[in-house]
């Protein structure tokens, strides 16, 4: 976790105070009736803060707060990443209000949002990825490439965001860069020395370098970026599916479906069907299959180094390297 304490100001306990930062992203006169832990977060202490404004009526806000400057970068990351979301599928996420650094105990920063009240069942296939769809084709690049104009935290450890033209070559220093962090995580594995040059020299060039030859080409998609079921949720007002806890950058759309492949997680069969009733698979579709799992190699190698002390994951992310290299290598 990323939260070292905050003391005098922790929500809850019939507290109503909060960081003079904090209360100046309020609207402006109102009065915070309380606060309350809220959900569940594996790095940050999240929670609600009840205001009531100048004219009576009550409001709610959503906030996390961390430690550090790595909880500094994780919280500006995040409500660039909700930004970009919003301004393009208001519905579709919490709006973000601010980032910032505590008055009274510089080394705590917050994220405001507003609260959205939700319920954690699983959102209807059709309803979420007509919206998921959208997000996807309707973000653009601001460079024309794949990236993101800032470095983003999935969990507590950054993802490789530089701008890159060729899809193939971003997604390479990102798989390069979560392996790094899986093997400072815990330790070499003699397997590496085998699999690591074919997944590089061999499955990669495999799979993603016809993407962008022969004329075709990959348009770089806002994503995500770690949409497993628990970043999603239903609006208990609008029964309407949300998204939140975003690390984007901008991708191959299927890039975010990697995340879908490991057998803990709840999207299955019938969410990617939905998708595709509105997006096509890329060409060359014989590959779809292939470049999912590799996809999912990345996902689970960055997994893997955020819980250092699980074995299990580092075996499952060998799993998927021997998978690969059978396949493709």
């Amino acid at each position: 976790m990323n939260y070292g304490g905050a003391e005098g100001l922790e929500l809850g306990g019939g507290s109503n105070k909060v960081d003079p930062s904090v209360l100046a992203e309020l609207p402006e006169g109102c009065r915070v009736v309380s606060t309350e832990c809220h959900g569940v977060s594996f790095w940050a202490n999240a929670g609600r803060i009840d205001v009531e404004l100048a004219d009576g009526i009550p409001k709610v806000f959503f906030i996390k707060v961390l430690s550090k400057e790595v909880g500094k970068n994780m919280v500006h990351g995040e409500f660039e990443s909700m930004k970009a979301i919003h301004s393009l599928l208001p519905d579709f996420a919490p709006k973000p209000i601010a980032w910032g650094t505590y008055q009274t105990i510089p080394d705590t920063h917050f994220f405001l949002c507003e609260f959205r009240d939700m319920i954690d069942d699983m959102p209807d296939p059709q309803k979420f990825t007509v919206r998921l769809a959208k997000l996807h084709q309707k973000s653009s690049s601001p460079t024309g490439k794949f990236g993101f104009h800032m470095t983003t935290y999935s969990g507590n450890l950054p993802q490789m965001t530089e701008w890159e033209e060729s899809w193939e070559t971003f997604f390479a220093k990102s798989m390069r860069w979560a392996l790094t962090l899986e093997l400072q995580a815990k330790g070499h594995d003699p397997e590496f020395d085998v699999l690591v040059p074919i997944l590089f020299d061999k499955v990669i060039p495999r799979l993603l370098r016809p993407l962008e030859s022969e004329g075709r080409s990959v348009k770089p998609s806002l994503v995500h970026g770690d949409l497993w079921y628990a970043n999603s949720g239903v609006d208990v007002d609008a029964d309407a599916p949300l998204i939140f806890d975003a690390c984007c950058f901008y991708a191959h759309n299927e890039y975010e479906f990697g995340q879908w492949r490991p057998v803990c997680n709840r999207f299955g069969a019938e969410y990617l069907d939905a998708y595709r009733s509105y997006v096509q698979i890329s060409p060359p579709e014989e590959d779809y299959d292939g470049r999912l799992d590799l996809y999912k190699l990345r996902f689970n190698t960055h997994v893997s180094a955020l819980f250092k002390e699980s074995q299990a994951l580092r075996e499952q992310m060998l799993g998927d390297l021997r998978d690969l290299a059978n396949r493709y290598g």
